[in-house]
């Protein structure tokens, strides 16, 4: 597949998590880009019916490049538990129900994996950042980072299920860890690098 450079100006972060708009910001903004989220512009968040997070993100991309005439980006991402067949997977935020509360998400992991015998604490977050053009160019990168799940939680930096999970080599959680250090190493970080390879010049 033909890579497309992204010119520096208006990219659309199509997603309502602030955390992950925080990230994006983060990420794109030193690139020259003005990143500028669905919050801001108040689009309506689509149904995430696809069954990966890859499919999600698209979703969630074409939806705001569609509305706007803007380039925008997608991500959709979370946490895949071994012990339970990658659950919650593209559920996670749903996990943590309406309003989301990811005490709630993790205390449900927890659970479950006290419930299939707690035989393997490893897990994944997974990551897939959806890049559509207005003419409906678009392309994904997909990231990983691996770790095991802690109990109680720690750290009340991050969001989601950071502070849970230890990525391997670490020995403290993405909840504890100082951002710029979570940010060199995540699951979106990976991601990113991967789509700024391909897309940026």
């Amino acid at each position: 597949m033909t890579h497309r450079t992204l010119s520096p100006g208006r990219l659309i972060a199509a997603t309502h998590n602030k955390g992950k708009v925080r990230e994006l910001k983060d990420l794109f903004e030193p690139l020259g880009l003005e990143v500028v989220s669905a919050i801001d512009l108040d689009l309506p968040e689509p149904e995430e019916t696809e069954s990966s997070f890859a499919g999600n993100a698209l979703l969630k991309a074409r939806a705001a490049a569609e509305k706007t005439g803007a380039p925008a980006l997608s991500d959709d991402s979370g946490l895949s538990v071994t012990l339970l067949n990658g659950a919650p997977g593209i559920y996670s935020a749903r996990w943590a129900g309406d309003p989301r509360d990811f005490g709630v998400a993790m205390a449900r992991v927890e659970q479950e994996l006290q419930a299939a015998g707690n035989s393997d604490r490893s897990a994944k977050f997974v990551c897939a950042l959806a890049m559509v053009w207005p003419d409906g160019h678009e392309e994904v990168f997909e990231g990983e980072v691996h770790g095991e799940l802690v109990w109680p939680p720690r750290g009340d930096r991050g969001f989601g299920y950071d502070p849970i999970f230890v990525a391997d080599g670490e020995t403290i959680t993405f909840g504890e860890m100082d951002p710029d250090r979570k940010h060199a190493m995540s699951h979106r970080a990976d991601a990113f690098r991967k789509l700024k390879a391909a897309l940026l010049p």
